[in-house]
């Protein structure tokens, strides 16, 4: 037969029981407001916002050069190979240049003859000058003539009336002077004729020295297709793959081969929510996952003026109503400083992750 129970067995059980009621309803809470701070530390939300503000979305950049001819032919030489490291000047690619040389050779021969042209209407506005001094001698000529035969007309004219000559001496003279009128005329007609011919070899003059001009820009265009023949490096930088070969045919545009300059720098897309206190000169710490998660220096050098979106070929523009809030990215451009060894191993494309602090002074240097 069993023992009743005590009496104060009740309450203390219930009481253990509302204990541990309060440790669970405790320990929930505790882990539901563990829960919300990791949160809040995640999104760098109040109270846990830092004043340093990163972002993975980051690359490394640099003003990579496609190497392209101007002109189409044959390859005859590639001296370079893939990632060599070349100097401003140095020779490419070779193209075919036996064309482009005949054709400066061509426009060189017709300099030569604009240019003899040229010198044979010098002479020949020479000529025609010395004919104006002719005619005008000429006419000088013809009025001592024409002035002589008048006065011997008067002469005769006198004597005649007194009947001391006879009429035919009278008509000779007159005949005579007419013919001088008429020669000073003729000698003001051949004067303007030099003139007028004088206006065409000037006219004739600045046409050749026209010609001559084209001649001579014709060489310097062809002079151009020769030079373009030797595709040279713009600058110092390593190349990357040489895809042209010996032997093909390009065409103008192809690509050949691409030219990395030693110069680079960092593109760090910070959301919009993070750019509230980003200011231009702040300093910048990144790391590269290439390099082992090597950490270098560097400073905000620009800053976007619009988001990446507003630069896409397909703007997003919605009109339908159905709107979804995204935080756009605001592209930032970071300088590395100098004096890191690291960075000579920096390449354009290399991923990193970018932390700018937002408190520090600027250095706007």
């Amino acid at each position: 037969m069993n023992n009743p129970a005590p009496a104060d067995a009740t309450p203390a059980v219930s009481a253990a029981r509302n204990r541990r009621r309060r440790w669970q309803m405790a320990g929930f809470a505790a882990v539901a407001l563990a829960g919300a701070l990791i949160v809040l530390y995640a999104w760098h939300l109040p109270p846990f916002r830092s004043a340093i503000q990163s972002t993975e979305n980051a690359t490394v950049r640099g003003q990579v050069t496609i190497i392209a001819p101007q002109l189409g032919g044959y390859v005859t030489a590639v001296p370079v190979q893939d990632f060599q490291h070349v100097t401003r000047g140095q020779l490419l690619v070779q193209i075919d240049d036996r064309i482009y040389r005949q054709r400066l050779e061509q426009a060189q021969a017709q300099l030569q003859s604009q240019q003899a042209a040229l010198a044979n209407a010098q002479q020949q506005a020479r000529s025609a000058q010395a004919g104006v001094s002719q005619n005008q001698a000429e006419i000088t000529n013809a009025r001592a003539q024409a002035t002589r035969t008048a006065a011997d007309l008067r002469r005769i004219e006198r004597l005649a009336a007194q009947q001391l000559l006879s009429q035919a001496d009278r008509d000779q003279a007159r005949a005579a002077h007419t013919q001088a009128t008429a020669a000073v005329a003729q000698a003001e007609a051949g004067l303007e004729i030099a003139r007028q011919n004088v206006q065409t070899v000037a006219v004739n003059h600045g046409a050749l020295e026209a010609a001559v001009a084209n001649a001579q820009a014709a060489i310097r265009l062809a002079q151009i297709d020769l030079d373009n023949t030797r595709i040279r490096a713009p600058r110092n930088g390593q190349l990357g793959q040489v895809t042209v070969r010996l032997g093909a045919y390009v065409n103008p545009g192809t690509q050949l081969m691409a030219l990395v300059p030693q110069r680079m720098w960092v593109v760090a897309n910070m959301k919009e929510t993070q750019m509230a206190r980003v200011r231009i000169g702040q300093p910048v710490s990144f790391t590269v996952d290439a390099l082992g998660g090597a950490k270098l220096r560097g400073r905000v050098e620009e800053i976007s003026p619009a988001t990446g979106s507003e630069f896409s070929v397909l703007p997003a523009d919605n009109a339908t109503g159905n709107f979804v809030k995204i935080a756009q990215r605001i592209p930032v451009k970071v300088a590395i400083d100098r004096g890191q060894p690291l960075a000579a191993r920096l390449h354009p494309g290399m991923s990193v992750v970018v932390r700018i602090d937002t408190e520090a002074k600027p250095d706007t240097r």
